[in-house]
């Protein structure tokens, strides 16, 4: 691990390297072409006029801090990258190389991502298989390996057309139209909802819940849920009518001051209002406060805030101000598809 520019600094290292001290080794042992991808080198050369050792010792003396090894062909084969390359007495070419530490492990058909994520690495092997200049021999056994990756990974095979191939390019826009939004993607509620956005100028892109770092972690301190912020719920005892509420304190905190307010025959409180205006009972918190969602402060507390008032505002059963209500086509399609 380091920082972000790590990767940059390593190449112009290595840049500035190779235009020092390159075009001197490949004239001193008669390199007849060098190739090079990030740290992965390929050496050309004629066995008769180049010594391999020799070039090592060369290539190790140039920097401390550089460390060379070198990998000979073996039986005319050579790995380099994600080929093989073979070596014929008529010309040179190319199988796909997999490591012996390769598995065939995909994203499965059946997992909760989003197509887009499961298809990708689909997407690769084929475009690779298409892209790269294989034998007749070794085009159909790379596909072959390829239907088998999806076998094992429940896929269909052959997988959509629509996926296989590269998806269309997106409209020309400058960046001050284009927006993204990033949506966590939980079924097929996801794709219905960001469907909306389809003919806008807002661009999705998906993420998921099930990372590693949130399977692997476990947090077993146990957290009283009043003490803590987010959307609540207060249910009128005598006539069932609810008021959505946030706060960014704990909920214990926020239910005293509803009752404060009732004691007081505040109007500071809709709740409390609504109660004394129709002489309705003040329950205790455990009857009539229901924590809604956790979270912390901030706008998307807003937003989950603002989509509960609304579904209550469906059912006419809510005690919010009606000035908070407004039209919003993206709620009422969470609610046409969890309803």
């Amino acid at each position: 691990m380091g920082a972000p520019s790590s990767s940059i600094l390593s190449e112009i290292f290595l840049q500035q390297t190779e235009h020092l001290h390159l075009p001197r080794l490949t004239q001193k042992h008669k390199i007849i072409n060098y190739f090079r991808y990030v740290d992965d080198i390929l050496l050309i050369y004629d066995s008769s006029q180049t010594n391999i050792q020799a070039i090592l010792e060369d290539f190790n003396s140039i920097h401390p801090n550089l460390t060379f090894t070198g990998e000979t062909e073996h039986e005319n084969m050579l790995n380099f990258l994600d080929i093989t390359i073979h070596k014929t007495p008529q010309n040179i070419k190319i199988s796909i190389y997999r490591k012996p530490t390769y598995t065939d492990t995909i994203i499965p058909y059946t997992s909760n991502h989003p197509p887009q994520h499961k298809y990708s690495a689909i997407r690769f092997l084929y475009n690779r298989l298409n892209s790269y200049h294989l034998e007749q021999d070794e085009y159909q056994k790379e596909l072959n390996t390829i239907h088998q990756i999806l076998h094992n990974n429940s896929f269909p095979i052959p997988p959509l057309p629509a996926i296989t191939q590269t998806p269309p390019p997106l409209p020309p826009t400058t960046d001050n139209e284009r927006k993204w939004s990033t949506f966590t993607y939980c079924g097929k509620e996801s794709k219905y909802i960001t469907d909306l956005f389809r003919h806008s100028n807002i661009q999705i892109a998906f993420r998921t819940n099930n990372t590693l770092h949130n399977l692997l972690s476990h947090n077993t301190h146990y957290r009283d849920p009043l003490t803590q912020s987010g959307v609540y719920k207060l249910t009128c005892p005598d006539c069932g009518k609810v008021y959505i509420g946030q706060t960014g304190r704990d909920f214990t905190s926020r239910y005293h001051e509803h009752k404060r307010s009732f004691r007081n025959n505040s109007p500071s409180s809709n709740f409390a209002r609504h109660l004394n205006d129709h002489q309705h009972s003040f329950g205790p918190i455990q009857n009539i406060m229901q924590v809604v969602h956790f979270h912390k402060k901030g706008p998307h507390l807003n937003t989950i805030e603002r989509f509960h008032i609304h579904k209550e505002a469906t059912i006419h059963n809510h005690l919010n101000d009606d000035h908070t209500i407004i039209p919003n086509r993206l709620f009422d399609a969470i609610l046409n598809i969890t309803s």
